[in-house]
């Protein structure tokens, strides 16, 4: 399909407000979509149907799906343009800042007390946008950031959400299985080599392993790499690579997701006490960011989840 009819069908589901999701895999520059022919929510437990799943940070909240057979199944090459990007203010609020200075400073002691090696939080942040079109979100999103997982998501009553993230939560293929733990991050700078502090070290095998010890129960065999520099746009993380083989009968990709998600990359470890402390303490609800998403096929037999880890919700126009 062309890429500009590829744009006029997206931007004429979003004028119906009829859902539909648009993604490219890393290093992929083909776009695919799914346009789902109705406005019917549909929620989602086990991954067993083949369509787009979207997940949020706490599992214990619906997760929803966008189903291929409820859908207009379109691919096409993206028209990569220039993107130029442009740093943005975000305003300041003392109020706000104050009120994270003291998550922090609780988290550090909840963290001295040795309740947890690991607690993640985070903050939103507002930013007023001008002259908002999903057409021109599609073309700079996808063009900008080539090797990250590219999507934008909206149904009515989830909202429009996009993102570009590095992190994969797990890829699945038959009985065989990839994820990766993602630590340690700092600004690319064009410097060779890349030196990593003994704290940065620290926490990537802290995070290598937790989701080790989750998947235990639900692999037969695990291969880890050793910890390697990873590039995602303008910042750089510490990777190490997991592969590993599902054990038979035991395992599927509705049990592993339940075993890694939320990853101690994004919540802590150990991880129920450090979710238990983000959901009563953070003083937002994170949504879907942090969650994870993405295609599902083969009926769960092949699949590629990422954490929706770089992400934005746009509300209003």
């Amino acid at each position: 399909m062309d890429f500009n009819l590829l744009l006029s069908k997206i931007s004429e589901q979003y004028t119906k407000k009829l859902p539909f999701v648009v993604f490219s895999l890393p290093e992929s520059k083909i776009l695919n979509t799914f346009l789902q022919k109705d406005m019917q929510l549909h929620a989602v437990e086990k991954l067993t149907e083949n369509g787009f799943v979207f997940a949020p940070f706490n599992f214990k909240d619906p997760s929803f799906f966008i189903p291929e057979n409820n859908s207009e199944s379109l691919h096409c090459e993206l028209n990569e343009s220039n993107i130029e990007l442009v740093p943005v203010t975000v305003s300041k609020d003392a109020k706000e800042k104050n009120g994270y200075i003291k998550l922090i400073d609780k988290t550090v002691e909840a963290i001295k007390k040795r309740k947890a090696s690991k607690i993640v939080i985070s903050r939103k942040k507002d930013i007023e946008l001008k002259e908002f079109s999903i057409e021109k979100l599609t073309k700079r999103l996808f063009s900008a950031y080539p090797t990250a997982f590219r999507y934008i998501w909206y149904h009515p009553n989830t909202g429009l959400w996009c993102g570009a993230t590095p992190e994969t939560l797990v890829q699945i293929e038959d009985n065989s299985f990839k994820t990766m733990a993602l630590a340690g991050t700092r600004l690319f700078t064009n410097r060779e080599p890349v030196h990593w502090g003994p704290k940065e070290l620290d926490e990537q095998q802290l995070v290598t392993d937790s989701i080790i010890d989750s998947l235990q129960r639900v692999t037969s065999v695990l291969k880890v790499s050793s910890p390697y520099t990873h590039q995602a746009g303008s910042l750089l993380h510490l990777r190490t690579d997991i592969t590993g083989v599902l054990k038979n009968g035991k395992a599927t990709l509705t049990t592993i997701v339940a075993a890694l998600h939320p990853t101690p990359a994004v919540c802590g470890s150990p991880q129920k006490f450090a979710k238990e402390f983000i959901l009563e303490n953070e003083r937002y609800d994170r949504e879907f960011y942090t969650g994870f998403l993405g295609p599902v096929l083969e009926k769960g037999q092949s699949s590629s989840l990422i954490v929706n880890l770089r992400c934005m919700k746009i509300e209003g126009n």
